[in-house]
Parts: structure tokens; sequence; C-alpha cells
């Protein structure tokens, strides 16, 4: 059966998972209006919309949580196909909501779905990606979302002009059945399309699957050749991590709370903790349909260059410089709307305004600064936290506890998702301009939090993440070391060493390795020939003593 091979293709098609999370994200945002789903559902306001609206992030917390379990025991790519049959099953009950229990219902499962995708895409992409532009394809997730939301927006923009449009109070169902039926189309081609991809082969190592291994290795990052030094080299640096993790003896579940790796594990769940503010109807300029899909315009364009230069600029530069820009912009429209603004009182109010309790009122140069503010926002965000954001947690941590860990990084995500749902309104109601200054403040402090102890990641492989944080330097100084892998490939094309490699099912097959720790010298080329077999029946990752080489299942260069 065909099978991808091109890094790019797979982590795009993958990113799909990223695009149901956009979905989500406003697959309420164009129905709310419309009369039909007003009618319907018994005209759903203050705590029973709220409810409605929360159910799928509440479904998305319980996915993020579970998606590590599922992914580990079955593998990065089922667990992706399982969340596509979540997101279509629960598209179907909100289609066909007769209720707005039935409605929740659906959208918890659609949730479900959603946690797991946007935990493990990443983990995915990650694993399948060589260090050179890993951050540019695990952005794509990032990306993806950008454009579920778009395209959803307008899907439900378009499906609201039905009947006599949004204000028909006859309008009919298809107004909102549409557009929810619709969404199942993604997930279907997710589902059908993963078929024809590879396990990652740092999970099919774990599982001690290690011809399949070196196979998605070759046709990854080798052109099919399993030779080919850079192929054997990832090999050999998989199986010596994986060794060492296994010798540790130790649960993943005391690995992900060890004092060596707590600071990882907050540093992801902190990096997710993002959020979206909507500042247009408070600066009375323009209309709601228009802001916001600029709004998301912009957010689609501007994750571009992230896309294309974050494995040029790291992600460092990109969290500090990013958490700064999103904490000005916020202090100037707080700022704005505090001198220029006012309480908005029975002699401001009308029919278009009547839920808010700020508003800059005919002063249309404030109101252009604070709109522009917010999209200032936007494309900050886009260029930096969003795309860093899935990226970061993906990379930073061992093969042994990376899924639980992103799991746990997402479901902060999630639970900050239904925080805000519930808080920003009353926030809004009762403090008004005041939330930006709370918001700024946050993103102040994850300036600092990020320039104290987020380090440089860009151009190490997955497996040399230990000694960039475990390398005693402050966050602010790159760690300097010649790439562990490029060593390898180096050594291997020159003959220096011989890798063996589990062909044909072959039994007790082990790396070959020269057991001195090799170094990147004139000298140590000269002098180091020697090869040592460690072959013993437990498989791949024993250590038990030389034994003859089984030269059938050797392949070197």
């Amino acid at each position: 059966m065909y099978q991808a091979s091109n890094v790019y293709f797979i982590c795009s098609f993958a990113a799909i998972g990223g695009g149901l999370f956009g979905f989500d994200i406003s697959s309420m945002s164009g129905v709310l209006g419309t009369q039909a789903y007003k009618r319907y559902f018994g005209n759903p306001v203050s705590y029973r919309q709220g409810a409605i609206t929360a159910s799928m992030p509440a479904g998305s917390l319980v996915g993020s949580l579970v998606s590590s379990f599922i992914a580990d025991k079955y593998s990065r790519k089922v667990a992706l196909q399982i969340s596509c049959l979540l997101w279509i099953f629960g598209s179907i009950l909100m289609a066909a909501s007769q209720n707005i229990g039935m409605l929740c219902t659906g959208r918890v499962i659609c949730g479900l779905c959603v946690g797991i995708a946007s935990s493990i895409v990443p983990v995915y992409q990650s694993e399948i990606a060589p260090k050179e532009i890993r951050g540019r394809v695990v952005s794509l997730q990032q990306w993806a979302i950008t454009w579920g939301i778009l395209i959803q927006f307008f899907i439900q923009f378009g499906a609201a002009q039905v009947g006599g449009g949004p204000s028909d109070p006859n309008q009919p169902e298809s107004a909102f059945r549409i557009p929810w039926g619709i969404q199942m189309v993604p997930a279907f081609i997710l589902l059908v399309g993963l078929f024809f991809f590879p396990y990652s082969p740092r999970w099919l190592a774990s599982k001690d699957r290690w011809e399949e291994a070196i196979r998605v290795l070759a046709s990854l990052h080798g052109d099919g050749d399993i030779n080919h030094p850079k192929v054997l080299a990832q090999y050999q640096e998989i199986e010596e991590a994986l060794r060492f993790e296994r010798e540790q003896a130790t649960s993943s579940f005391k690995a992900l709370v060890a004092p060596r790796m707590l600071k990882r594990v907050a540093l992801g769940m902190s990096i997710q903790m993002y959020y979206i503010v909507y500042i247009m109807e408070g600066a009375q300029i323009a209309t709601p349909l228009a802001t916001a899909s600029i709004q998301y315009v912009i957010n689609v364009v501007l994750t571009l260059p992230a896309i294309v230069f974050l494995d040029k600029w790291g992600r460092r530069p990109s969290l500090i410089l990013g958490s700064f820009g999103m904490m000005t912009w916020l202090f100037i429209s707080g700022a704005l709307q505090q001198y220029y603004g006012q309480a908005n009182t029975d002699l401001t109010r009308n029919a278009d305004n009547s839920d808010i309790t700020w508003i800059v009122l005919d002063n249309r140069p404030v109101s252009s600064a604070i709109v522009a503010c917010s999209y200032l926002f936007v494309a900050t965000f886009a260029t930096t936290w969003g795309p860093v954001s899935w990226t970061y947690p993906a990379e930073i941590f061992p093969s042994k506890i990376r899924a639980k860990a992103v799991s746990l990084a997402t479901a902060s995500n999630w639970f900050w998702n239904m925080v805000l749902a519930f808080g920003v309104p009353p926030l809004l109601w009762n403090i008004s301009y005041k939330m930006y200054y709370i918001f700024g403040a946050f993103n102040a402090a994850a300036f600092v939090h990020m320039a104290l102890l987020a380090p440089e990641t860009k151009g190490y492989t997955l497996e040399e993440m230990d000694e960039v944080f475990d390398s005693g330097l402050p966050a602010w100084k790159r760690y300097k070391k010649t790439s562990r892998l490029e060593e390898l490939a180096r050594e291997i094309e020159a003959g220096n060493l011989k890798v063996a490699i589990p062909l044909g099912g072959a039994a007790g097959t082990t790396a070959v390795a020269n057991p001195e720790p090799i170094a990147a010298t004139a000298e140590h080329e000269k002098t180091t020939h020697r090869e040592v077999d460690m072959t013993s029946a437990p498989g791949p990752l024993s250590t038990g003593a030389p034994t003859e080489k089984p030269p059938a299942t050797q392949a070197a260069l």
C-alpha cells in the first residue's frame, strides 16, 4: 500500500487536525445571531448559552488529558483517527440536535476530538520532522487552526442567509444545521488519508518495532535507503536515548514530576495559556462582521512569516518579543478607553450597544486607534506565540513522557479557554477597560518568565533536549554544542562507526557502535576504527556481553 514519505506533505496533512480546532473555535459564532437558532433552542442567554458554548472546551479538556494514553498505546496516527471518528459522530449529533441537551452532547464529543487532536498533531509532526524544519512544520498546526476559524466563520455566515436572512423570524433550521453538518468533511478526509501515512518512527522504536522504525526513517530522511548515514545516525540516536530512559527504571508519571522535568512541564503549560480579546464593539467603529473577518484574515496571513522563518529566528525571540508586543497593545488599548471613553449610561445607550458598559463615543481617531491595537495584537500573536505555543511544548520533552507532557500543556489551554469563556463577559461588564490592564499584566509576566526560563531549542534533535535543559546555563545563553546527530552521521560516512539494524524480523540485533565517546577531531578519525557488538537475546536495547556479529543483519557504510 502507498505510504507518504514527504515530510512537508505528511505534516501539512496531519495539520487538518488543527483545522478541526479552528472549526471548533468558530462553530457557534455565525449561528448565535440567527433567528432559526434562537427560535429552535428557546433563545438561550446568560448561563444557558454559556453552558452550550463551554461544553466543547470542557470536552476538549478531557480529550487532551486522555490523549497521551491513546497515543502511547495505539500510536499517534491511530489516536488521530480515533479523534476523527469522535468529530464525525459529534457533528452528526449537533446537526441533528432536537434540544439543548443533544446539542451539548454533540459539542462535548466534538470537544473530545479536538482535545486529542490538538495534543497529538504537534507530537506526531515533531517526531516525523528533522530538526532543521521542525519549527516550520509544527507551525502548520497553528496555520490550520486559523484557516479552520476563517472557513467555518464564512460557512456559517453564508448559511445564515437562508430563508429571509438571520433576522427572519421564520428562518429555516438549515441556517445552523448546514454548517454543523459540513464541519465533519475535513475529519473524514483526515481519517481516510491517515491510512496512507507512516507511524511515528519514535513510537515504533518505543514498542521495539525496530525494523519498521528504520524503514520509516529511511523513507522520510534517506530516499528509502536504510544505509544512508543520516538515517543510521538517527536510528542510533533514538536507540541510545530509549536505552537510557529504560535504564532509569522509572514510570512515565514519576518522570513527569521529577524536579529536573517539572520545570519543563510548567514551561510547556504556561506557553499554552493564551487568549483572544474582542474590542470592536466598545470602540463603536465598523460592524462586528467586518471587524471580526478582518481579524481572522490577519491571523491567517501573518502566521505565514512564522512558518517560513521560525527555524531561522528561533523560538526564544518569538516568545519574548511576542509577549512584550501583546502587552504593549493591551496597555495602549486600555489607556485609550480609560481616558477617552465613558460609561454607557441611559443617555448614551441604544438598541445596538445596550449590553456594553463602556464606550468611546463620537471620537473616530481614538476608536480607530483602539481597533488598530486589536489588529496589532492579533498580528503579533499570529507571528509569535500562535505557532510557538504548539512547537515548543512538542519538542522539549523526552520520548518517555512527551505525549503525557504535551497533553497537560494542551489541557491548560482548554482550562483557560473555559475560564475565559465564563470570565471575560462579566469582566467587561463590571470593570470594562481595566480588563485590558489585567491581561496586559499577564503578558508582562510572560515576558519576564520567558526571558528567564525559556532556552532556545532550534537546531537540536528531540534526543538532545535533555542536554539543552540540563546544561546548567541560564536560558539567555545558548547551549553551544556540535550536533550529536551530525557527529554520528560523519562517523558513519567515514566508516569509523557501524550500526547493525534489524532486518527481516531477526531477533537479538543491536546497534554496533564504538563504546568510547565520539570526539569530532581529526585525531579521533585517524585512530578510531574499532567495532564492538552488544548483541544479546532481548533485543535492540540490551547491553549484554559482546558476541559474534550476525552478518545478515548488518547494514552499514
